[in-house]
Parts: structure tokens; sequence; C-alpha cells
């Protein structure tokens, strides 16, 4: 079973239409990912999927839970929505840490304001703190930062920054990963440092959708890709297949900018 299902989605803004009907599936403890030139529509799905962006229409579900469904007259509630956010995780590509916050307080703050909801809260408030900051001490020395957890953003470089912000979203435990061009606001020897955790969280079969240009990368970590162009999926299938041996004009034309050296 699919733990990811979209289907037919699309979304206009104004008179733009953005996203055109758009159709996947994607199974628990596999990579996805989407390639595709700038305003192909990549980052609007991505939104679309995790709620930041509401669709016109279509489908989306989650491990079984429908996030949206344009033909249910059944509004989901707050609560629903709220359920339906945590389920996934978005690392995007400008960090969004909070600069007045330490590290480790960028990775146990949303923890924390979500134990707040526990009926234990009061009673356990202590023990609960003490683990959710374990939890994000773990996590930072995953991603390579045990040492950081009392610098703040500004004294670390941009992959150190992204690290975190790959932490922060894995404390909050989503079924899903996203990753919306993680390495494109670094330079090109800071990027290798956040392919290795993706690397890394793929060789834990960690579920996770990844927006990016790095095309070998996505070759040689995903088990599928799907090539996008204005808006609609061009061509999608294994990794390998799409990347080194394209069947679509345009995933060929788009992948002839990207020849190795």
């Amino acid at each position: 079973m699919a733990i990811l299902e979209v289907k037919n989605l699309k979304k206009s803004f104004g008179s733009v239409d953005v996203l055109k009907g758009i159709d996947f599936e994607l199974e628990e403890g596999k990579v996805l990912s989407i390639i595709g030139a700038s305003g192909s529509g990549k980052t609007t799905l991505l939104r679309c999927i995790t709620s930041l962006n509401d669709a016109d229409t279509g489908k989306i579900t989650v491990n079984g839970n429908v996030v949206f469904d344009s033909e249910n007259e059944h509004k989901l509630s707050k609560e629903e929505i709220n359920r339906n956010r945590l389920a996934v995780g978005l690392v995007f590509q400008s960090f969004n840490l909070f600069p007045q916050y330490t590290v480790l307080r960028n990775v146990t703050l949303a923890p924390e304001l979500q134990a707040k909801k526990r009926d234990d809260w009061k009673k356990n408030k202590k023990q609960i703190i003490e683990q959710i900051n374990a939890n994000a001490k773990e996590l930072l020395a995953k991603v390579g930062l045990s040492e950081k957890l009392d610098a703040y953003p500004c004294e670390l470089s941009g992959g150190q920054q992204q690290r975190v912000s790959i932490a922060r979203a894995l404390a909050m435990n989503p079924e899903i990963l996203f990753f919306d061009e993680p390495t494109s606001a670094l330079d090109p020897e800071l990027t290798g440092e956040i392919l290795k955790v993706i690397r890394d969280l793929a060789a834990e079969k960690m579920t996770m959708v990844i927006v990016t240009h790095e095309m070998a990368f996505a070759r040689d970590v995903s088990d599928y890709v799907i090539y996008m162009d204005g808006g609609v999926i061009v061509e999608q299938g294994k990794s390998e297949d799409v990347i080194n041996n394209p069947q679509q004009e345009r995933t060929k034309h788009f992948l002839s900018r990207f020849q190795e050296n």
C-alpha cells in the first residue's frame, strides 16, 4: 500500500495554471526525487502536499489519511489538519532557523510545543522535556553536530544550518520527509555534507520526496524519479531508467544540460 497518493492534483495562481493534474504514488521506505526546470511546479507540489498551500482540485492521502479532497464535502477539522501536518516534515531551501535560539533549542522547540497539548504535560513535564532534549541531541549527533548544541545559527556555515533544519524536521517523527532543493542555497563544497545526511536517511529506509537539481544524486539515492515540466509529469519511473535512459524528448533535452564531467 502506498504511503503517499496524489491524484489529479491541480493548482492555479490567478490565471496561471501551475499544476495541471498530477498523479503519482510512493511506497513506504522509498525515495522519490522530483526534477525539472525552475517554474515547472515542483515546489508548489510540495507545498500542497504539506498543506502550506491549498490545492484547487484533486486528492492527497498520506498513510491512509486524507489530507485534501476537493470532491469531499466534509471539511477537515483543525485537529485533523494539525494531525496531517505532523505526518510530514519539510526542509526548506533557506534553512528558516530561529536566529535567537541555540541549535539545540531550534530542534526542541516544536516537539515541546506539541508536548504541551498532552494530558500528562503538567504531571510529567520534567521527564517529557528530558526525553525531548535527549532525542534532539541524538538527532544532532546523527547529522554531525554534537559539538554545536549551544551555538547560534549565525555561528554556523550554511551546510551546518541546513543540517540543523533536517534534525528539526526529524524531531517531529514525520512519516514522510520532504526536501525542497536542500542544497540550492549552499556553496558547492558544502553540498556534499547535506547529500551525505540524505543518503544516510535513505539507508535507514526513511520515506522521502526530494526536489533537486543534483541529477547524479537523484539517480543514485532515489528509487524513483519524476520529471516535471509546465505543471505536468512528463516522465516517471525507476531512477536509473529516467536519468540514464529517458523515453520522452522533453526529458532528454532537460537532462542533456546535466552531463557529468
